[in-house]
């Protein structure tokens, strides 16, 4: 199955889809191992997009 994992900010951990109320949490995943790189993920996102707004800017 695909799209069952989630990150909880909450706890911290990954959970199956049966959890947290997804308010809580990131996701969903189509694997375990990257709803548990889902901060990882997150933060290379972030870093990526404050980048591109920096040359749209021009900053």
């Amino acid at each position: 199955m695909t799209g069952d994992w989630w990150f909880c900010l909450k706890h911290m951990r990954v959970e199956p889809d049966e959890g947290c109320p997804n308010k809580d949490r990131m996701g969903p995943y189509e694997t375990r191992e990257a709803a548990a790189d889902a901060l990882k993920t997150a933060a290379e996102r972030n870093k990526a997009w404050r980048s591109g707004d920096k040359d749209w800017d021009g900053d």
